[in-house]
């Protein structure tokens, strides 16, 4: 009877310790062999952003050989890569209305076609993914570039209006090229934002001397903000737009009178700026 129980003793002892093994190893943090990764950008009013898991090159033949040539691939490991656009985009050429999207690609040796799929969330081009629910098909170039070890995503050569995504791993580049519609949204949001402060008028003149180039509706925008109130900013903004039309007789005197109110300002951050036209409209 002894015996029994040392036996049972020891088996309940076993099955304890190989559970707890177990319990630990599920709890053990160690990294993942492709780590979660998250980029995204602001461009203009629109946000782009990518979301994937990382390879790693570790010495093996990426191209042709463990991404072969000419065959759906997830762009990248575990779950398909995903795309979110926070307004409607103009992606490779090609419209594509606000949303997520499950980033596909076919490489080839020379070109790419990369693939938007109305099904954002799926592992991969096996189970998941189904042609007929894809948005486009785009044909984009490859380029040769310096050696990354982990698959990464990086925007370049963005400015309000457009951004470079590129796909860089291995020893290869592949660019989308993606445009935004900024000008047409800030226009709406000048006409149904303006909230009557003189600083929204300001901001909305602002932006129509340094973008869009309009100097008569900023004028019109910026004499509606000194109207509400007279501050070294609104007088500063209507002093360059008349040096923009070239009145640089009524924009210095403007000037002058928004470099002495700076002067008594907290912040008076144009100041150089100011400093600089005055010296230079006095010539003109």
């Amino acid at each position: 009877m002894f015996r029994i129980d040392r036996v049972v003793f020891a088996s309940v002892v076993g099955v304890s310790v190989s559970l707890l093994s177990s319990v630990a190893m599920s709890q053990l943090d160690l990294p993942r062999p492709s780590p979660s990764a998250k980029v995204s950008q602001v461009v203009g009013l629109t946000e782009v952003s990518v979301d994937y898991s990382s390879p790693a090159v570790k010495g093996r033949p990426i191209w042709g050989g463990l991404v072969p040539y000419d065959k759906m691939w997830r762009t990248g490991a575990n779950q398909a890569t995903k795309i979110s656009f926070s307004k409607d985009v103009v992606f490779a050429g090609k419209p594509v209305p606000a949303g997520t999207y499950a980033l596909f690609t076919i490489p080839s040796k020379d070109a790419w076609t990369v693939v938007l799929n109305k099904k954002a969330d799926q592992s991969g081009t096996a189970r998941d993914y189904k042609p007929e629910q894809d948005l486009l098909r785009v044909k984009v170039q490859t380029k040769v570039a310096p050696f990354r070890e982990r698959m990464t995503f990086v925007f370049s050569d963005f400015t309000d209006d457009e951004a470079v995504l590129n796909l860089e791993w291995e020893r290869l580049c592949v660019s989308i090229p993606i445009k935004v519609h900024t000008a047409e949204q800030a226009t709406a949001n000048i006409a149904t934002g303006i909230d009557g402060t003189w600083r929204t008028f300001a901001f909305a003149a602002r932006y129509m001397l340094e973008t869009k180039k309009d100097y008569n509706t900023g004028l019109k925008y910026i004499d509606q903000s000194l109207a509400i109130k007279e501050d070294w900013f609104n007088l500063w903004i209507k002093a360059s737009l008349l040096a923009a039309k070239g009145d640089y007789k009524d924009a210095y005197g403007l000037a002058e009178k928004a470099y002495k109110l700076g002067q008594k300002a907290e912040f008076f951050f144009f100041e150089a700026d100011v400093k600089k036209a005055l010296s230079e409209w006095k010539k003109k």
